[in-house]
């Protein structure tokens, strides 16, 4: 608040309230501010919000709506400002911490620990003088102030919080167990706090105490560190700890007395979370008992989430297991009908207690309470997949596959679950504007499964892997087996392999073509799907299978048999099949009656030999692949990317063979038909982008231009391109074409021979300004996008830059370049 009362003279400030789904809502008004109303006084909107906001979203949301009222700027429109409230600001400290030597409860307390500058410190004791002067003793109360003044001493904290070393286990006032209720919240969850109205009902309860007395009376000798506030006369007063790292204080000395938090976790849900509990407290113990932080392991990026809350660790760790267990199951019982406690307590008893019987009976309930979530339904999955994991190796195969199809069925219940919530997401009503991802955790459970199944089976019968693999029949194999009760399981086990090669594939096209806006996904789910799908593919072919379908066995061995596996044989470190690759698609496109994709496939083979720097054959692809066009019905995307590269003109081309913008139609319906759905709230990553090079050779395979930059061949495929960073290396762009195009009324085009062709735009927030551009043209599933956009100005012989209005004439002055697009949170 304090950057925006010194930033409000430069901008218009605001603060952000409200939902998150109200995006579309909050860009209206984030315009309105930008315009100036009526009056159209530009000016930048400086806009602080919290880490509820999606970023992307909101993004998208104030883009949408500047396209809307055509409003073209040389500066930005709005500056996101985002305010997150978390123990992650540890990390920054981490040197400080190390340096000091601090460990335990000590480390916990340093939050935002800096050695003051000497100018700072003189006018935090130049106030601190003031204050005595108009307070006197009552600023020894001033906890926030006298942290910041003392640097956040550990020792003021301590002398703060003495009155808690009093403090006896048994026969605790009601004072002192309120005391403890706030500080375990705003230990555990910043910003929270309790009504006042909620503890003067409390402390009715105590005969000893007054009834007309005030709160902070009545909390005596604990008052100096509670405080009682009002936002406006219209809200209730709250209370809460002084200081979030007074409260820690104060419940780590609570702790050392034998009052442990999970007493006082289980004793805060008996007395206050009633049948009518505020929704605010509601919020604050689902954070309390069910947020997961982000893993404080040192990495500020791509961090994964620890397995439970901070409160729920630090039970497990300081006093046993079981009282987690015990609170967990306390607030499962409270809150009846809200699904979050019953699957952490689910969660937690497979987890770390090993008790897969109780987390089965808490993973279904929570499932009858919220029997549409997908996320809700995965846990009961976990815990069966948990349990066939944890068996050991000898037990019985009938064992094994009565559990995997416990799994099996829980985890495509979730898959079917999250088809129906993307559906829904997607025909809501618009007024948000957000879209959540397909919840692919289904998909990934069950490939787990099959995997463990697999391995378990495998090794007490070789036999099992035959089976598996579908070269020989269960019932040919009964006797061998040694069980004949296993003939029940049939039915699962003869649909494994389809079932694995049909999620293995969605994968290769999840990850290949797409990635998640708002975190990398898993490198390990690709890897995964890998290792499955080889098992159950096994080594050979059917022995009925005709010559093509051994044809087709093998491309499946090397993980390419549809086109994203082709393109993915760069991602993965093992490239040296892809000459077999060509030879087997080919020898598939020349038979009878062969499928598009299989001459599809082949082109995309013999592109991907070239970017590993060989000599391909070169051909007219480009009028074998029109011969082979598939029927207006059909949903080949790939087929029409490929014509669109091939058809894409080359530098030394005089003028345009084709229709190129009835071609990126064609591209574009052909991805909403067959992709939209499930990449609907992802990012398309680019497959290709425009190179200098002839023939097949000028279309640059992303993953050569990731090598260029890493210099690192074997680290994984995880650019951010979205951020455009990679393209500011001059390695990288000497790989690529620049080509050249014009940004007007916020669309942007490729020009040639006089030509204009419309492509998308990697950032939408590099067409705020019209005028003449130049950049990458990288090409997705989707069609042409064009990449890092950058303006071009005219200079005169002077030297002299002067803007570059949409009508000049590129014959009179020369062009140069200027600097790239602006950093991703401006719009």
């Amino acid at each position: 608040m304090q950057v925006l009362w010194d930033m409000r003279k430069t901008f218009r400030c605001a603060v952000l309230t409200g939902s998150p789904l109200e995006s579309k809502k909050v860009a209206k008004e984030v315009v309105y501010l930008f315009t100036g109303g009526p009056m159209y006084d530009h000016n930048t909107v400086l806009l602080l919000i919290n880490e509820e906001f999606i970023l992307e979203h909101l993004q998208d949301s104030i883009m949408a709506e500047i396209e809307e009222q055509e409003i073209d700027v040389d500066v930005p429109v709005v500056i996101l400002f985002s305010c997150v409230r978390s123990d992650h600001a540890i990390l920054k400290t981490e040197h400080y911490i190390e340096k000091e030597g601090l460990k335990g409860r000590d480390a916990n307390y340093v939050i935002l620990k800096r050695t003051l500058s000497e100018t700072e410190q003189k006018e935090l004791d130049t106030k601190k003088e003031e204050l005595n002067r108009m307070y006197g003793a009552k600023v020894s109360q001033f906890h926030g102030f006298n942290i910041l003044q003392t640097n956040f001493s550990l020792d003021y904290i301590q002398e703060a919080c003495a009155v808690f070393n009093t403090v006896e286990r048994k026969k605790k006032p009601l004072k002192t167990q309120l005391a403890s209720f706030l500080s375990l919240l705003n230990a555990y969850v910043p910003g929270s706090y309790l009504l006042e109205s909620e503890c003067l009902d409390f402390l009715t309860h105590d005969d000893s105490l007054q009834d007309d007395l005030s709160l902070v009376t009545l909390m005596q000798p604990f008052s100096h560190l509670i405080l009682s506030f009002q936002h406006d006369r219209r809200c209730e007063r709250k209370v809460r700890m002084a200081h979030p790292m007074i409260a820690k204080c104060c419940t780590e000395l609570l702790a050392n007395s034998g009052v442990a938090r999970s007493d006082t976790a289980r004793n805060l849900l008996v007395h206050f979370c009633t049948d009518d509990v505020s929704p605010s407290l509601l919020g604050f113990i689902k954070d309390l008992l069910t947020k997961r932080e982000n893993k404080k392991d040192g990495r500020v990026e791509d961090l994964d989430l620890e397995k439970f809350s901070t409160l729920i660790l630090h039970i497990s760790e300081l006093e046993d297991k079981t009282q987690s267990a015990s609170v967990l199951k306390v607030a499962s019982n409270k809150f009846d009908k809200n699904s979050l406690f019953p699957q952490a307590l689910a969660r937690f008893c497979y987890g770390e207690l090993k008790d897969y019987k109780e987390a089965e009976i808490w993973a279904k309930r929570a499932t009858e309470r919220d029997p549409k979530k997908s996320f809700i339904a995965d846990t009961l999955g976990q815990v069966h997949k948990n349990h066939l994991r944890n068996k050991e190796l000898s037990v019985e195969p009938r064992e094994v596959l009565r559990l995997a199809q416990k799994a099996i069925e829980a985890f495509e219940h979730e898959e079917e679950l999250a088809e129906e919530e993307h559906r829904k997401s997607m025909t809501e009503d618009e007024k948000s504007k957000v879209l959540w991802g397909l919840n692919t955790r289904g998909h990934s459970g069950f490939l787990q499964v099959c995997n463990i199944l697999f391995d378990r089976l495998v090794i007490q019968n070789e036999t099992w892997k035959g089976v598996l693999t579908k070269n020989v029949s269960m019932g040919s194999v009964l006797k061998s087996l040694g069980d004949n009760k296993l003939f029940r399981f049939r039915d699962l086990i003869e649909n494994l392999r389809d079932k694995v090669e049909e999620k293995f594939e969605f994968f290769d096209t999840f990850l290949t073509y797409s990635q998640s806006v708002l975190k990398k996904d898993k490198a390990y789910v690709s890897k995964e799907a890998a290792e499955c799908y080889k098992k159950y593919v096994g080594d050979l072919a059917p022995e009925h299978n005709d010559r093509l379908q051994r044809t087709l066995q093998k491309l499946k061995q090397k993980l390419a048999v549809n086109s994203a596996g082709v393109l993915s044989c760069l991602d993965r470190t093992c490239t040296a099949d892809t000459e077999r690759v060509i030879e087997w698609w080919e020898e598939i496109s020349q038979s009878n009656d062969f499928p598009t994709n299989a001459l599809v496939n082949f082109i995309l083979a013999k592109i991907m030999l070239s970017n590993k720097n060989k000599t391909t054959s070169s051909s007219d692809y480009k009028n074998a692949l029109k011969q082979r066009k598939p029927s207006s019905s059909a949903t080949q995307a790939e087929y029409h990317i490929l014509s669109l590269l091939l058809m894409w003109p080359a530098e030394d081309e005089d003028k345009l063979v084709s229709d190129l913008n009835q071609s990126i139609k064609h591209a574009s319906r052909a991805y909403e038909r067959e992709y939209k759905t499930i990449f609907q709230s992802r990012y398309l990553r680019p497959l290709f982008f425009l190179g200098p090079g002839k023939s097949l050779k000028r279309f640059v395979h992303r993953r050569v231009l990731e090598i260029v930059w890493t210099k690192d061949v074997l680290q994984e495929s995880n650019t951010n391109w979205m951020s455009e960073n990679i393209f500011r290396d001059p390695t990288v762009e000497e790989c690529l074409l620049k080509v050249e195009g014009v940004v007007r009324k916020h669309r942007v085009y490729a020009t040639f021979r006089g030509t204009e062709v419309e492509v998308e735009a990697n950032r939408r927030d590099s067409l705020c300004r019209s005028g003449q551009v130049f950049f990458y043209l990288g090409f997705t599933i989707k069609g042409p996008v064009a990449f890092s956009i950058q303006r071009k100005l005219l200079v005169t012989e002077g030297d002299q830059k002067i803007k570059n209005p949409d009508n000049a004439q590129a014959s009179s002055s020369r062009m140069t370049e200027t600097g790239k697009s602006q950093g991703a949170e401006m719009a």
